[in-house]
Parts: C-alpha cells; sequence; structure tokens
C-alpha cells in the first residue's frame, strides 16, 4: 500500500531566517523548510508540501486559523503534517479539533530549520513516524514526544509536556 503525506506549512520558526541590521536581529520567513528536510531524509513516501502563510505564529489571525482548517477539510488525503510556530500551535490544533476523519499532526521548532543546533529535523522525522500508527485525530509533534492537543503544554522553557505529568521534562 502506498503512503502519503501532505504537509501544509504555516510559517513560524521552523522557516525563519534571521538578519542583522542595523545592531538589531530581524527575521523573514522564507520558503517552506519542510522542503529541504525532505529532500535531505530522502523518504520512502509520496508527499505533497502546500504553502498556505508565511507568518510567526504570534501573527496567525482567525482567519488564518479558518484557511488552514478549510484547506485540511479540502485536502483528500487522511495524513497531514503541518509545520507551524510553537507559540500559538495548540490554538490552531483546537480550532482544527472539528475534523474527525483525519491524522492531522502539528509540528515546529525552538530554532529555524537553517541552524546547525536545530531541533525541526528531529521533530519533523517524529511526526512523520507518528502519523504511519496514529489514529485520527489531532497532535503535537515536539521534544520527542506526540501528545493529543488537549492533552498538553507548552512550558516557559520551550518544551511541550504532558499536562497530567507535567514532572516529565527528562534534563540529562
Amino acid at each position: 500500500m502506498h503512503m502519503e503525506i501532505k504537509f501544509v506549512t504555516t510559517g513560524g520558526t521552523i522557516d525563519k531566517s534571521y538578519s542583522k541590521s542595523k545592531g538589531t536581529y530581524n527575521f523573514d520567513i522564507l520558503g517552506p523548510s519542510i522542503c529541504n528536510i525532505l529532500k535531505n531524509a530522502n523518504p520512502n513516501f509520496g508527499y505533497e508540501v502546500i504553502s498556505l502563510t508565511k507568518k510567526d505564529s504570534l501573527d496567525l489571525t482567525e482567519e488564518d486559523r479558518q484557511l488552514i482548517l478549510d484547506s485540511c477539510r479540502g485536502i483528500r488525503n487522511k495524513r497531514i503534517i503541518i509545520t507551524h510556530g510553537t507559540d500559538t500551535i495548540i490554538e490552531t490544533a483546537r480550532k482544527l479539533s472539528s475534523l474527525k476523519n483525519k491524522t492531522i499532526v502539528l509540528v515546529g521548532s525552538s530554532q529555524p530549520e537553517r541552524f546547525k543546533e536545530s531541533d525541526a529535523d528531529f521533530n519533523v522525522g517524529c511526526a512523520v513516524g507518528a502519523i504511519n500508527v496514529l489514529s485520527p485525530g489531532i497532535y503535537i509533534a515536539m521534544n520527542g514526544r506526540i501528545y493529543r492537543w488537549d492533552e498538553c503544554k507548552k512550558l516557559d522553557s520551550g518544551h511541550f509536556v504532558s499536562k497530567q505529568n507535567q514532572n516529565n521534562l527528562y534534563k540529562g
């Protein structure tokens, strides 16, 4: 059976590029970094990348979230991975929670994919692995873990943890 994943990109840190001008750092959101991640991974599945927005997640509006929902609803494929900024990833997941017949994993990174120390490749790899075995629902893939969207929260440190067990952060 042939597997195909639709990747929907919305911007966020994963797609950022920083530049220094006049002593301050500014960022631009460039093309979808998922294309680079997938090219380097040479995956054994079919995929398509759909770019919806190029925004920091703090700049996403209710209209943007509706666009993401409508786009996911219109995608015939049952497996969708959305790259998204982590600050409002749970809000977008909440908006998508009305979709019952698809498996959707939202994923982001704490550092841009273009940075050597980025967690982007790792997080996307976790999302791809998880989407193969998850039942329909809305999930968030971050920090090597997969969470149901309504069972996790983001800590001030940037890590995502389970709401039930907030002491599950390993600091090895």
